[in-house]
């Protein structure tokens, strides 16, 4: 898998999580202390999020960071 194909599908899966639990991106951003230009490009797969940006995202989407690679 391709990193391209990798950020998509990972910015697909944060997004599908995130509308699973009825966050805004700019709710989801905020409570990440991130703006939502900044979520909204992680989720178009745009971004090499950090670590603790994705432990930041499933602590507040309440799963595990696990979760959100699971996409194969």
């Amino acid at each position: 898998m391709t990193k391209d194909i990798f950020l998509k599908k990972l910015g697909k899966n944060i997004a599908r999580l995130r509308e699973n639990v009825g966050l805004s991106q700019t709710e989801l951003a905020l409570r990440c202390d991130k703006d939502r230009q900044s979520l909204n490009r992680l989720e178009k797969g745009r971004i090499n999020p950090s670590a603790y940006y994705l432990h930041q995202i499933a602590e507040e989407l309440k799963t595990s960071t696990g979760n959100l690679l699971d996409f194969e």
